[in-house]
C-alpha cells in the first residue's frame, strides 16, 4: 500500500439496512459516493467521520460503535483519477439522515446499482456483496 502522505484518503461510512447501503450524491455530480470525507490536520478517523456525517447528513455518529470494514484503494493512472484510498467504517448513529446543503440526495443502493458509484466505491460494493451484506 502506498505511503499515507502521498495517497489522498477519505474516511467513509458504510451504513447497511435491509440488504441496501446508504450513498449520497453531491450537487453537480452524477455519481454517488459513500458519505464521509477527508481528514482535517490532526484529526483521527473517528473525529473525521463524526464531523463529516454531521456536516453531510446532520446525524451523530457514535464513535464507540465504529468498526473498520476495510480499506480500499485504486492505483495511479486509474481512469477515476487514482491514486485514492478509502478507509471504511460501520457505525451506529443518532438522528434522522437529512442531507445538508452540500448533498443533493441520499439513496439506498443494492448491488445492482454498483455502476452508479465511483471506482473505489465499486470495490466496497464488491466486498459487501461477497460478504452477503447487500443483495
Amino acid at each position: 500500500m502506498a505511503n499515507r502522505d502521498t495517497v489522498p484518503e477519505k474516511i467513509a461510512w458504510v451504513l447497511i439496512r435491509d440488504g441496501r447501503v446508504l450513498v449520497t450524491r453531491s450537487h453537480g455530480r452524477d455519481r454517488f459516493y459513500f458519505p464521509g470525507g477527508h481528514r482535517e490536520p490532526g484529526e483521527s478517523d473517528d473525529e473525521t467521520l463524526v464531523r463529516e456525517i454531521d456536516e453531510e447528513l446532520r446525524a451523530a455518529i457514535d464513535p464507540n460503535s465504529m468498526v473498520h470494514f476495510g480499506t480500499f484503494e485504486i492505483g495511479a493512472g486509474h481512469p477515476d483519477h487514482g491514486p485514492f484510498r478509502m478507509i471504511c467504517y460501520t457505525a451506529d448513529h443518532r438522528g434522522v439522515l437529512t442531507p445538508s446543503r452540500e448533498i443533493a440526495e441520499k439513496a439506498w443502493f443494492r448491488y445492482a446499482d454498483r455502476d452508479r458509484v465511483s471506482a473505489v466505491d465499486e470495490l466496497v460494493f464488491d466486498a459487501l456483496h461477497d460478504a452477503g451484506r447487500i443483495s
